[in-house]
């Protein structure tokens, strides 16, 4: 079995904006069930109930630092559970990018979509990969889901890997969807968060999932019988060219959602990963 880092955005009932938190929700749990040892981490949003959800305070989790945009930044993280169940979830404490945000995750009060989502993502990427010595846990698979955490892999790759404390860990990307709205990634996002600019970056924007097919180990197309998502993977050059590191894990869609086939392959696709 493994260890695994579940990053997400979204977990019911924290945040649920789209299949994502229902995902983030139940798959980690039918994980745990199968002997993987998990994970989670999550922005804390500011409309989150500390008292609600019994959020601890983790003295070892009080300031934890690492750079971006060429200053120290400064993060704490509280922890507590998905709720009914035994999934740790971590929640990364920031008053500038996490605080502000609210129950629409990724857009305004007045539904427009917050220009710098790719910003923030990148942040909240960095700072999970600076948590993880705090933890004194170190995983075996960082399980990276969806646009908001494909900064991961490159952030792994070119700056911590190399790091005594984080050599060898996989990185899988899983694919939620295509979204042309959220995945366009700006020029700025990567040197803020001090990666190389990506060689498919065109016209200083590039598709997130291209930028991140260099990088990660693994990518999960996560698909359902009303949306092919391998298929439009495929029409991005990048991760045409990476097919290899591709494999299809068919998901549920409508309102009774049984995940437990989607966990039974995950297990398998993760075993071979970290085999």
């Amino acid at each position: 079995m493994s260890k695994l880092f579940y990053m997400t955005t979204e977990i019911i009932p924290f945040a649920n904006t789209s299949s994502l938190a229902p995902f983030s929700t139940k798959v980690p749990l039918l994980l745990q069930d199968k002997g993987h040892d998990i994970r989670t981490i999550i922005p804390k949003y500011g409309y989150v109930s500390e008292r609600k959800y019994i959020l601890r305070e983790v003295i070892r989790l009080r300031e934890i630092p690492f750079e971006y945009d060429g200053k120290e930044k400064v993060l704490s993280a509280k922890s507590a559970f998905i709720p009914k169940t035994r999934v740790q979830v971590y929640f990364l404490e920031d008053k500038e990018w996490f605080k502000p945000q609210t129950d629409l995750v990724y857009k305004s009060k007045n539904g427009r979509i917050l220009a710098n989502n790719d910003e923030r993502v990148a942040i909240f990427c960095k700072a999970s990969l600076a948590t993880l010595p705090h933890l004194f846990w170190k995983p075996d698979i960082f399980l990276c889901n969806g646009w908001q955490s494909s900064f991961l892999p490159a952030l792994y790759k070119e700056e911590y890997a190399s790091k005594d404390f984080y050599e060898n860990i996989k990185t899988a990307l899983l694919v939620h969807n295509m979204d042309d709205e959220y995945t366009n990634f700006g020029q700025a996002a990567f040197e803020k968060a001090g990666l190389t600019i990506p060689a498919s970056m065109k016209k200083g924007n590039v598709n997130a999932y291209e930028a991140a097919a260099e990088s990660a180990d693994l990518i999960i197309a996560l698909e359902s019988p009303s949306n092919n998502i391998t298929e439009k993977l495929f029409k991005l050059p990048a991760v045409k060219s990476k097919k290899k590191k591709l494999v299809t894990v068919k998901v549920p869609e409508g309102e009774m959602l049984d995940y437990q086939p989607v966990a039974d392959k995950l297990d398998k696709v993760l075993e071979k990963l970290n085999s």
